[in-house]
């Protein structure tokens, strides 16, 4: 098993009048087909932690490898396409756009990577959205979607450049038990059957139970 991402001794550091650490001397390895779950109690620099794993921030000292490349030597533009074509994020609130159908927020990935036709950006949004049943749903805008809905439609745009790796910061923590568990499956799913590696922050300790590994952070410390 190869490794997606390689951190050694992580630091986030707010430099503020007093400094606030986030997260401290984090080193993880995480593979090909892992299905991860980081835990902690509140504050502990779970999201943080999964900001600098996919490019969202920059640590203030240590290093972070993806795909065997040293992040710290890029550039804007190289970290911006390496987050494009690795890396989907999924947040415990959808941000979808409002103004704009499901179809079109799956599409926003694909246009800023801008490696398809419009033809086959539309497709595939079409596929991903009709794959995760949301065949009827293609043209409701998010206000016209359930939670569950809105969620699902998140993950479709996560999976829009078919990346590696996916990202999720507390992915159905606000959904309610039914709508909970559909994502749940949709992203162990994702592990199993179609070889992605899923690393989700969850307060769930239920779920964290039902992933492959765990990785519980203190205080910005893995313990």
């Amino acid at each position: 098993m190869s490794s997606l991402i390689e951190a050694k001794d992580l630091t986030r550091i707010l430099q503020e009048t007093v400094p606030v650490t986030l997260v401290k001397e984090v080193s993880v390895t995480i593979g090909e087909r892992e299905f991860v779950a980081v835990t902690g109690p509140s504050g502990s620099g779970k999201s943080s932690l999964l900001y600098l794993l996919g490019l969202l921030d920059r640590p203030t000292s240590g290093t972070l490898m993806i795909r065997g490349r040293d992040t710290d030597l890029m550039d804007e533009q190289e970290r911006a396409t390496t987050r494009l074509e690795n890396i989907g994020f999924v947040f415990q609130f959808h941000f979808l756009l409002p103004e704009f159908t499901a179809r079109e927020n799956v599409e926003i990935p694909m246009r800023k990577l801008g490696r398809l036709a419009r033809d086959e950006m539309r497709q595939r949004a079409s596929d991903l959205l009709e794959a995760l049943g949301l065949s009827d749903h293609l043209d409701k805008r998010p206000d016209q979607l359930s939670g569950g809905q809105r969620q699902r439609v998140a993950v479709a745009r996560a999976l829009a450049n078919d990346p590696p790796l996916i990202l999720a910061d507390e992915p159905t923590g606000s959904l309610d038990s039914n709508s909970s568990e559909q994502v749940f499956t949709i992203l162990e799913t994702l592990v199993r059957k179609q070889g992605k590696t899923v690393v989700a922050v969850t307060h769930d300790l239920d779920m964290a139970a039902r992933m492959d590994r765990r990785l519980n952070l203190v205080d910005g410390r893995l313990h």
